[in-house]
């Protein structure tokens, strides 16, 4: 299988892919830097620490938002974390990962040391969603029902094989980055709980030890024969009912992964999106006061309920993976985006006492539906008797309701200004990924 996987890779020539689909990637870049900007403000102490612990080493790659150089897998191990925090990075509806963050903080990672050109930088990550989306499909739900996080275990194969793309390997160096990428495949779930800051670590991980994978495989270090469909390769680990289609099977008339994406408007996890939606749509249809509700219920799939449905909030990182605060939080407030997880929020006690009132549990219907929909279905009892309900099949930034290349620069400008940068230094960013090539290190000189 992992022939076949690095067969399929190989035939998506530069040449074979479509305008639409490199300006797509130009726009999945930007979504990424939107992301990262303002999540340097949530770990920038952390970070000075720990940088200052171990030293900037050979100060060959840019730590966005910094203003400082480190050598390759810190600076892809920071951006990713980064990249990550804030719960506003891209992801796969089928796969149930996150993807932009961990291959674009790879491939930044390497771009400067490379000097990579713009045309082979976008190859890449095309490659790399192509591949980390794949390797996803063919792991879930039985990935994360194990207590993986298909971002760490999948995205660490995908983000070594972009760079593996953007350098230009040959067939025998892919399938030795890959076979390393497999075994270097980690992260899990358990990191999301308790107010923890470290499931921004499986991104950040699988971004640092994609630059490690890629470079073992460019010096031609020997691989197994199939790291990924062996008796004990990828697949057998890390899921016990694969779905082997995905890896050996390929439509040409079919769309690129990076064509499939949804993009986020929220800052929770993508599974409290339907419900979220569903509550800003009822409360400003009904403009209705938190203190006049008796109760809500939260139909959804499974996946969307364990992990999700508690009530006690220990923090910000908790309060993100809530059903209950992230609809609590929409009606109380009317807006769930980065600035409305913060510390009064999260304390406050309408808020919370709305919260408590809330209970999520699975719809067996909506359950079958996954992966085609991840629905939610909410209802709002008010304390009069009367009952609001409404349901979110596809809520904003999915494949089927897309986020339009103007919201998506929206959504940049607004949140790297609400990290310091100016208008006018905006612009100058998405003037320069705008153009039809442009130098790499003069967009990573921009961001700092």
């Amino acid at each position: 299988m992992t022939n076949q996987i690095i067969q399929h890779i190989r035939s998506i020539t530069p040449e074979s892919i479509s305008q639409e689909i490199f300006q797509q990637t130009k726009k999945c870049l930007v979504d990424y830097l939107a992301v990262t900007i303002p999540g340097v403000c949530s770990f920038s102490n952390k970070t000075l620490n720990y940088i200052q612990t171990i030293g900037h080493g050979s100060e060959n790659a840019t730590i966005i938002g910094l203003n400082c150089k480190t050598d390759m897998q810190t600076a892809a191990l920071i951006n990713g974390m980064n990249a990550h925090v804030i719960e506003l990075d891209d992801g796969h509806r089928h796969g149930a990962l996150h993807i932009g963050s961990t291959i674009f903080s790879a491939l930044l990672a390497v771009a400067e040391k490379e000097d990579l050109s713009s045309e082979d930088f976008l190859y890449g990550a095309i490659i790399g969603y192509e591949v980390t989306v794949r390797l996803a499909c063919a792991v879930q739900p039985g990935n994360k029902l194990k207590g993986y996080h298909a971002t760490g275990t999948c995205g660490t194969v995908g983000a070594t094989m972009a760079i593996a793309a953007a350098l230009g390997f040959d067939e025998e160096q892919m399938k030795s980055a890959l076979s390393a990428a497999v075994t270097c495949a980690a992260g899990v779930l358990e990191m999301q709980e308790d107010n923890a800051d470290y499931k921004p670590l499986n991104v950040g991980r699988a971004a640092m030890d994609a630059v490690a994978a890629a470079y073992l495989g460019k010096a031609r270090f020997t691989p197994p024969f199939d790291a990924i469909g062996g008796k004990r390769g990828f697949l057998k680990v890390m899921t016990d009912e694969p779905k082997t289609k995905y890896i050996t099977e390929f439509d040409k008339n079919s769309p690129l992964a990076i064509m499939q994406i949804y993009m986020k408007t929220y800052a929770a996890c993508r599974h409290t999106h339907p419900a979220i939606e569903a509550a800003l749509t009822l409360r400003k249809k009904y403009s209705f006061l938190p203190q006049d509700i008796a109760s809500i219920e939260v139909e959804a799939y499974k996946l969307a309920v364990a992990g999700h449905d508690h009530t006690d909030i220990l923090g910000i990182s908790s309060a993100k993976m809530s059903l209950p605060f992230s609809v609590s939080l929409a009606l109380c407030k009317g807006c769930v985006g980065m600035d409305a997880f913060n510390e009064e929020n999260v304390k406050n006690e309408t808020i919370l006492a709305l919260t408590k009132k809330v209970v999520v549990k699975e719809n067996e219907e909506l359950s079958s539906w996954v992966p085609k929909k991840r629905a939610s279905i909410l209802h709002i009892t008010m304390t009069d008797g009367r009952v609001f309900t409404h349901q979110v099949d596809y809520p904003k930034g999915e494949p089927e309701n897309p986020l339009s290349d103007n919201e998506i620069e929206e959504k940049f400008i607004s949140l790297a200004m609400s990290s310091g940068f100016t208008m006018e230094h905006c612009n100058d960013i998405l003037h320069t990924i705008k153009q039809p090539s442009f130098k790499l290190k003069t967009l990573l000189e921009k961001l700092n």
